[in-house]
């Protein structure tokens, strides 16, 4: 097998703090540093990402609110620039942070105040990819509610076609879990 140049290495680890093993085929290390730099792998997070809140507006920014039911929650999502990827989708942390917001406020229309609430899986399905500018609409229903547990899907559509593209599942604890 082909060592990776010592060029390429050398800047790639000095970038990442990665460890390149020598086994690594020098085509396959190139392919793969320049896949890293074109999808923004490399790099560092510009300093007006690292305020406080800026996570939470950032979500907070492309959801509204629809329809807020016992058990139901809607919401539109507009897919704006800030959250697309490299490849001019609706990148797929956006759309898990999404779920897991409108999850939330779902399982909230049924569980206490009182109870806090703990996300213990969130699964999603990617069935398509949502573009640029385009929005989505949210349905989050919950499946099941007991005393320790809630469930909640979630069903992501396109709302110029209606073509269903991401699916979402999540179980929330309940806690403090109850005394036997």
């Amino acid at each position: 097998m082909a060592k990776p140049s010592i060029a390429l290495t050398e800047s790639f680890a000095s970038i990442s703090k990665a460890t390149i093993s020598k086994d690594i085929p020098e085509e396959h290390l190139n392919r793969l540093v320049r896949f890293l730099e074109r999808v923004g792998i490399c790099g560092d997070v510009p300093d007006y990402c690292s305020t406080e809140g800026f996570y939470s507006n950032l979500i907070g920014g492309i959801l509204k609110p629809l329809i807020v039911l016992r058990g139901r929650v809607t919401c539109l999502v507009s897919v704006k620039p800030a959250v697309i990827n490299k490849f001019g989708g609706f990148h797929g942390g956006a759309i898990a942070a999404v779920a897991e917001a409108v999850a939330f406020t779902t399982a909230r229309t049924v569980v206490a105040e009182d109870k806090e609430l703990f996300l213990g899986e969130l699964s999603i399905s990617y069935l398509s990819s949502a573009p640029k500018n385009a929005e989505v609409i949210v349905d989050g229903s919950v499946v099941r509610s007991g005393r320790n547990l809630t469930v909640v899907a979630q069903e992501f559509k396109l709302k110029k076609t209606g073509n269903l593209v991401y699916t979402a599942r999540a179980t929330f604890y309940h806690t403090p879990v109850s005394k036997l």
